[in-house]
C-alpha cells in the first residue's frame, strides 16, 4: 500500500488549527463581555475544555495502535463539524461550555491521530515530518489568529460558521488524499505485533521516553505563565496590551521563520538531541531575562528567546518519541504526549497564581529558572548514560 503524503498531513494539521484558532483566542473575552460569566466561572470553563483535550489525546493515541486511523480521524472531524454547527445556531449560556467541552475532546483526539499518521511516513526522516508539522499547524494559528479579532467584531456566529466550512474542507481533503491510512484492522495489528512485542520492548527506550513526557508537561506547565501571568505582569508595569499581544506576533513569526529554516537544512546536521538540549537552554535563558525585565526591549528579547527555544525543541520531542517506539506502541505515545500538553495548559495558570499569590512574579520565573536547570541535567544525564542503549526504530 502507497504511504501518506507529508503535504497533504501538513495541509490537513493546518486546516485543523486554523478552524480551532476561530474557537479558543477569543473564549474568555466571549464569556466575559457577552455572556457575562466570572473569572472564576470562565477558568472553570477553560479547565474542562483542557482536561476533555488531555482525555480525547489520550483515548484517541491508544485506538490507533489497533483500528483504522482514517476512520477514526474521519469520525472525529464528523461529530466536530456538528459541533461547529451547533455553536453557530446556538452559542448562548449554558450551551456555550457544554459545546466547548466537546471541542476540546475532539480537538486532542485530531491533534493525537495526526501525529500518530506522522509516524507511519517513513519516506522522509522523522524529525523532518515533526518539523512540518509543526510548521503548518502554526501557520493555522498565526492566519487564524490574524482573522478572528475582524471576524469577533462583525458577528461571533461568523466565527463558528467559517470554523465549519474548514472543517468540510478538512473532510473533503481527508477523503481524498488519506486513503493510504484507511487500512484493515487486522493487517495493522499484525504488523504492530511484528514490529516488536510489548515484553521486548527495551527498558532504555522506556526512560526516555517518559522523561520526555515528563519534559514535554514541565515545559508546558511553566510556558502557560507567558500565556496567562505575563500579560497581568506586564499591566501592572504600566505597559499596554497591545504592547503585550504583539510579543505573540513576534513568536508566531519567529516560529514560521525558523521552522522554515531547520527544513531547509540536511536532517544529519542536527540531531534530535542537540535541538532538545538547545531547546532547553533557550527557556532558561528566556525566563532569566523575564525575571529582571522592567523595559520593553526586555519582555521583546525574553519572547525572542522562548520563541527559539520551542521552535527547536518541542518538534524535537515527538519525533525523539516516535524513534523510541515500536509499531504497537506509536498511536499510543503520541496521544499521550498531546495529552500531557492539555494537562501542562490546565494547570500551568493554576500553579503560576499559587507562587505569585505565596511570593511574587519575579520569583515565579525564578521557579521556572530553578525547574528548567533540574530539567536540563535530567536530559543530559539520560542522554549521556542511557541513550546509548536504547534501540531506534526508524534506522
Amino acid at each position: 500500500m502507497s504511504e501518506m503524503k507529508l503535504r497533504w498531513l501538513a495541509v490537513a494539521a493546518m486546516i485543523n488549527n486554523l478552524g480551532m484558532s476561530f474557537v479558543w483566542p477569543l473564549t474568555s473575552v466571549y464569556l466575559h463581555n457577552q455572556l457575562h460569566q466570572s473569572l472564576t466561572v470562565i477558568g472553570v470553563v477553560l479547565l474542562v475544555n483542557s482536561l476533555t483535550g488531555v482525555a480525547g489525546s489520550t483515548l484517541s493515541g491508544v485506538l490507533y495502535d489497533g483500528h483504522n486511523p482514517f476512520k477514526l480521524l474521519r469520525g472525529a472531524a464528523i461529530i466536530l463539524l456538528g459541533v461547529m454547527v451547533g455553536l453557530t445556531l446556538w452559542h448562548g449560556w449554558p450551551i456555550f461550555p457544554v459545546w466547548l467541552a466537546i471541542e476540546g475532546f475532539l480537538a486532542g483526539w485530531i491533534q493525537a491521530q495526526i501525529n500518530a499518521i506522522g509516524t507511519s511516513i517513513h519516506s522522509t526522516a522523522s524529525k523532518r515530518v515533526f518539523n512540518t508539522l509543526y510548521l503548518f499547524q502554526n501557520l493555522g494559528v498565526v492566519i487564524g489568529s490574524s482573522m478572528v479579532g475582524f471576524l469577533y467584531d462583525i458577528n461571533v456566529a461568523l466565527l463558528f460558521a467559517v470554523a465549519a466550512v474548514l472543517f468540510v474542507i478538512f473532510l473533503i481533503i481527508l477523503q481524498l488524499t488519506f486513503q493510504p491510512v484507511n487500512r484493515q484492522t487486522t493487517s495493522h495489528l499484525e504488523t504492530a505485533q511484528n514490529v516488536a512485542q510489548p515484553s521486548a520492548y527495551p527498558r532504555a527506550n522506556r526512560i526516555m521516553v517518559y522523561i520526555g513526557f515528563l519534559t514535554l508537561f514541565t515545559i508546558w506547565v511553566m510556558y502557560q505563565q507567558w500565556v496567562s501571568n505575563v500579560s497581568v505582569y506586564m499591566t501592572h508595569l504600566g505597559f499596554a496590551l497591545s504592547q503585550y499581544s504583539i510579543l505573540w506576533t513576534i513568536n508566531a513569526t519567529g516560529i514560521v521563520l525558523i521552522q522554515m529554516g531547520l527544513n531547509l537544512l540536511p536532517s544529519h546536521w542536527i540531531t534530535e538531541r542537540m535541538q532538545i538540549t538547545f531547546g532547553m537552554v533557550m527557556f532558561i535563558l528566556s525566563f532569566i531575562v523575564l525575571s529582571f525585565a522592567h523595559q520593553y526591549a526586555e519582555f521583546v528579547s525574553a519572547m525572542i528567546l522562548l520563541t527559539i527555544g520551542e521552535s527547536t525543541m518541542f518538534p524535537a520531542i515527538p519525533a525523539l518519541v516516535n524513534q523510541l517506539s515500536d509499531g504497537s506502541r506509536k498511536g499510543k505515545y503520541q496521544g499521550m504526549l498531546n495529552a500531557l500538553i492539555s494537562a501542562g495548559r490546565a494547570v500551568g495558570p493554576l500553579i503560576g497564581g499559587i507562587i505569585i499569590e505565596a511570593t511574587s512574579y519575579t520569583w515565579l520565573f525564578r521557579s521556572a529558572v530553578a525547574l528548567y536547570v533540574l530539567l536540563l541535567v535530567i536530559l543530559l544525564v539520560s542522554f549521556a548514560f542511557v541513550m546509548h542503549r536504547t534501540v531506534n526504530y526508524e534506522d
